[in-house]
Order: C-alpha cells, then sequence, then structure tokens
C-alpha cells in the first residue's frame, strides 16, 4: 500500500510534457520521429525543449511511464468499446479496485472523449450535405468547424453561393465555442445526429480552418467566397489570402510556373526569403534559376549575415503576394482540391 501510494504521488509530480519525453527517449529515435510527425507543432516544440534537457532517466521512471501509457491506452480502448461502467469492471479485474480508480480518475482529467459531431464527421458527405442544407449558416458553420477538411469543402460547395460566403464568414470569425451552445444545436438537430457532448470550450473554427476547407474546394468557388468576404469583412478576406498559399508550398507548382514567379520577384526579396529554409526548397529554388542566377544568390546569401525573423516573413509574404497574382491573372496554376486537371 505505501508503495502504490509513493508511486502515485511520484506521477503526480511529474508533468505530462516529461512523461511524454521520457516516453519518446524510451521508443529510441525512428518510432519517436514517426510519432512526433503526427503532434502538433507547439507540443513537439515542448517535449523536444524537455527531451533536450533530461540528462538521465532511471530505468524505474521508464518502466513506470511505459506501465502507465499501456493502463490508458488499455482502459480508452474499454471506454471507446461499453463506456466508463464497462471499462471499470474490466480494469478492476485486470489492475485491481485502486489502481482501476486511479487510471478512471486521470482518464477523467485528460478529457478522454470523443469530439462533438462525431456521426457527422463519419457520414457520408451526400446525405450529410441533404441534412445541412436546410440549417442555418451559424449551425452548418460550427459543424463544418468539427470536420475533415475536404469533407467540410464537399458539403460547402453544394450550397448557394450566398450561403457559402455566409457559412465561410461565420467558420473564419469562430474563435471558441462552449458546451451550452453545442449542446443547443445538437438537441435541434438531436433527431440527425446522435454523438458526445463537450463539457469543457473547445477552440474551433478561425481563420486556418476556413483556409483548410477553401484549399480543397476549387478555384472558382474560393474566388467567389473571398470576394463576398472582402465585401463584409476586409480584414478577415485579406488574412485568409495571405493564408491560403504559404512560401513552402511554392515547391507543389510546376517548373513553367516557377520561373514565371521567379522573373517576378526582387533579388532582395529572395535572398530574405530563403534564409532558413530547407535544402530541399532551397534546392528547388536554385533549379529554377541559371547558373549565374544561383552564384550571384549565393555569395549574396552568404555575405547578408542574420537577418530578423520578421525581414524574412515579409520577404516571404512578398513572393506569396506575387504567385497569387499570377494565379488571379491565369497566368500560373495552382492545383486546387476540385479544378480539373491542365490539359497540354
Amino acid at each position: 500500500m505505501a508503495e502504490t501510494t509513493e508511486k502515485l504521488a511520484s506521477s503526480k509530480e511529474m508533468d505530462g510534457i516529461r512523461k511524454a519525453a521520457i516516453f519518446m527517449i524510451s521508443l529510441g529515435p525512428e518510432t519517436s520521429a514517426q510519432i512526433m510527425k503526427q503532434l502538433p507543432d507547439k507540443f513537439i516544440q515542448k517535449v523536444s525543449y524537455e527531451i533536450a534537457n533530461i540528462d538521465h532517466v532511471s530505468q524505474k521512471e521508464r518502466e513506470d511511464i511505459i506501465n502507465e501509457y499501456l493502463e490508458m491506452s488499455q482502459a480508452r480502448e474499454y471506454i471507446l468499446d461499453g463506456g466508463f461502467d464497462y471499462a471499470k469492471t474490466l480494469l478492476n479485474k485486470a489492475l485491481g479496485t485502486q489502481r482501476a480508480k486511479e487510471v478512471i480518475d486521470m482518464l477523467n482529467q485528460i478529457q478522454l472523449r470523443e469530439r462533438p459531431f462525431n456521426i457527422a464527421r463519419k457520414a457520408d458527405p451526400a446525405q450529410l450535405t441533404n441534412l445541412l442544407l436546410g440549417e442555418q449558416p451559424q449551425t452548418v458553420a460550427l459543424i463544418l468547424c468539427y470536420m475533415q477538411p475536404d469533407k467540410a469543402a464537399q458539403i460547402l460547395i453544394n450550397f448557394p453561393p450566398e450561403k457559402q460566403s455566409e457559412i465561410a464568414e461565420r467558420i473564419g470569425t469562430i474563435t471558441s465555442t462552449s458546451p451550452a451552445v453545442i449542446e443547443k444545436i445538437e438537441k435541434v438537430i438531436e433527431s440527425k445526429f446522435s454523438t458526445y457532448i463537450e463539457n469543457d470550450t473547445e477552440n474551433v473554427g478561425g481563420v486556418s480552418t476556413l483556409v483548410e476547407i477553401l484549399n480543397q474546394v476549387g478555384r472558382t468557388t474560393e474566388k467567389a467566397i473571398v470576394g463576398e468576404l472582402e465585401e463584409r469583412q476586409p480584414e478577415l478576406a485579406e488574412e485568409v489570402k495571405a493564408s491560403l498559399f504559404t512560401f513552402e508550398d511554392i515547391i507543389s507548382l510546376q517548373k513553367s510556373d516557377v520561373q514565371k514567379v521567379l522573373r517576378e520577384v526582387s533579388n532582395d526579396d529572395l535572398v530574405l526569403a530563403l534564409k532558413g529554409v530547407s535544402d530541399e526548397l532551397r534546392d528547388f529554388i536554385f533549379d529554377n534559376l541559371s547558373t549565374r542566377a544561383v552564384e550571384t544568390l549565393k555569395e549574396d546569401m552568404q555575405f547578408m549575415g542574420p537577418a530578423r525573423l520578421s525581414a524574412v516573413e515579409e520577404a516571404q509574404q512578398n513572393v506569396v503576394t506575387v504567385i497569387r497574382r499570377l494565379d488571379e491573372y491565369g497566368e500560373i496554376y495552382i492545383m486546387r482540391g476540385d479544378q480539373d486537371a491542365i490539359i497540354e
């Protein structure tokens, strides 16, 4: 009993980031790298910092954290299979009453539950579209915020143009939603949707969500929606346009289109924009320049020295502005979700 109490106290003192860092160390670099690719950038930064600052991990720490992970994973499967009561019964048999209670309590603390509108995410897009066509724009916007961007795009393009822009505006301006709002909407459509209700405020929507959806709907629909946004909310429209294509996305363009872009970009902007980018992206740019231009660019980059991040980002955005302008005029082609292929 004393050993269990000591173990629990030790576990509580160790925060989640440290646990994650030790768990990654225990898994080894190859497996950890694959897991890290699936994590949010902010979490990757925190875990990476913690890993870098861990000098030593005892065998006991490793074993405790791995065992905790296995227990939590097992408990999660039980909950998803049959709910908390079912999980408690099986965990009591597997771990004993005390440890089962500890695991369930930890699951409650980290709120291990499905996101709202889970059935909507699994539903057939055509059926879901028919269901949502009669709903208010604010209702549709909230539901789309919780859906996969590609499926949300499939649904959005089936709405009339005026409703598309209104729904898009609402998605772009949502920053958070409360359990009461979610519950109210779910009750309105409870005969069609049955999903688990979140009890805590959750960040949904916003510009990033809208951009992910717009990147899937195709250029024609995108232009119509952004055009309406420019009239309704110019600042939101500018933020959306700036996010629709990033500097790193230049690697997705055809070589001939990249060369057109580079002819429009000043050397000063290009030198700054290439500061700190990946070798792959830098080589891609060099491959689309003449040998002499590459040599000049490398010399300028070498003698430039350190540059402020804000200056680099501004230069990259200047390049993106050129790309967006050429795309707008039909001089280059940015691949989007539902556009036809180019015929040579």
